[in-house]
Order: structure tokens, then C-alpha cells, then sequence
């Protein structure tokens, strides 16, 4: 009788043993680490369209007109950059309407447009891209028998993105057009500008 009782204490201790074995404590597992994501650095290649709006002051070498060639310019313009990491490369076509009326000897001389044909290069600096620009530019003309003709241009600029798809920027560009259409006249014609774009 006493070997039966031992029997089933150790029967009932081994039991018990067994079954807090099983039901030990789960291990914590470790508070999970929170990262604030980071905004990534505005890139900035992308076509773009916008709008300008600026003052154009000409001058010319032969010809005496009664009035200064001065006023209001007008255009839209489409293009594409490409981001190189610090390096934006780009090119551009801009549409800009003159507002610039004048005489010579009671001809009506006017400047009526300008059509450019831009390449970029400027820099990357976050939200800002301060740029270089160069290319062709057609101006036409009407009065005084001059039509249009092809010179060129060089200048700099600058753009700030506002949001994801908006950009402001402003542009100063310096034209020259020797022997203007054939006319014996050479044109300078300085413009500056405040361009609005958008993104897409």
C-alpha cells in the first residue's frame, strides 16, 4: 500500500513539473522601431507647360523711329528637364507676343512676336534651379517692309517649385539679330520675364 502511494506522488509531481514546463512565460518580444519617413529631394525632370508675362526694351542701328521700342511681353511656353542628380538638363519652346508699337518718318513699325528655341542647364539646389540658357529665336516684325528673321539669344533664369506640380521662376534673355531681313538693320532686344508652370 505504501509503494502505491509513493507510486502515484511521483506520478503526480512529474505531472506537475511537466505541465509548468509547458506553461512557462512567452518571451516580450521587442517594441517594433518607428522611422519618420524622409521627403525625398525634389527631382526634376518632367515636361512642364506655363505662361510668362514681361517687358521687352529693343534697340536698333540704323533706322530713327519717333517712338522708344519699349513694352509689354506675352507668351507660353512647353519643355522638358532631365535631373542628373546636381545637374538639370533641358530644352524649351517659348511663344512670346510683343506689345511695341512705333514710327519711323509716319511708317508704323511694329514688333509683333518672338519664337525661341531654348536648351538649359542649370542646377539642382533643392527647391530652387538657378539655370543658363542659350538658342535660336525668330522675330517678326511688320512695317517698314521687315517680315521676320532667325538670330539668337543667351540668358539666365531661375524656377521655385511650389508644390508637386507648380513652378515660378523668372528669366532675363538677350537677343541679337544682325542684318534683320536682309534690311541692313541689326536688332538687340532684351526681355525680362515671370514665368508660372506646371508639372506633368
Amino acid at each position: 500500500m505504501k509503494q502505491q502511494i509513493v507510486l502515484a506522488l511521483a506520478a503526480s509531481l512529474t505531472a506537475s513539473s511537466a505541465l509548468a514546463g509547458g506553461m512557462s512565460e512567452p518571451v516580450p518580444e521587442p517594441d517594433p522601431v518607428v522611422i519618420d519617413p524622409v521627403d525625398p529631394a525634389p527631382a526634376w525632370t518632367g515636361f512642364y507647360a506655363g505662361g510668362s508675362l514681361g517687358y521687352a526694351d529693343a534697340t536698333e542701328s540704323t533706322v530713327y523711329f519717333a517712338d522708344q521700342l519699349d513694352g509689354l511681353t506675352y507668351g507660353v511656353h512647353a519643355g522638358y528637364d532631365r535631373d542628373f542628380g546636381s545637374a538639370v538638363l533641358g530644352g524649351e519652346l517659348e511663344l512670346s507676343g510683343f506689345d511695341i508699337e512705333a514710327s519711323a518718318d509716319g511708317v508704323p513699325f511694329k514688333i509683333d512676336s518672338v519664337l525661341r528655341a531654348k536648351l538649359r542647364a542649370g542646377y539642382d539646389a533643392g527647391n530652387w534651379l538657378p539655370y543658363l540658357t542659350a538658342g535660336a529665336a525668330r522675330l517678326t516684325t511688320s512695317g517698314l517692309g521687315y517680315d521676320s528673321d532667325t538670330g539668337s539669344f543667351y540668358g539666365v533664369g531661375v524656377d521655385y517649385r511650389l508644390g508637386n506640380d507648380m513652378r515660378v521662376g523668372a528669366e532675363v534673355l538677350d537677343h541679337q539679330f544682325d542684318d534683320f531681313a536682309s534690311s541692313g538693320d541689326d536688332f538687340d532686344v532684351t526681355t525680362v520675364s515671370a514665368r508660372v508652370s506646371f508639372e506633368f
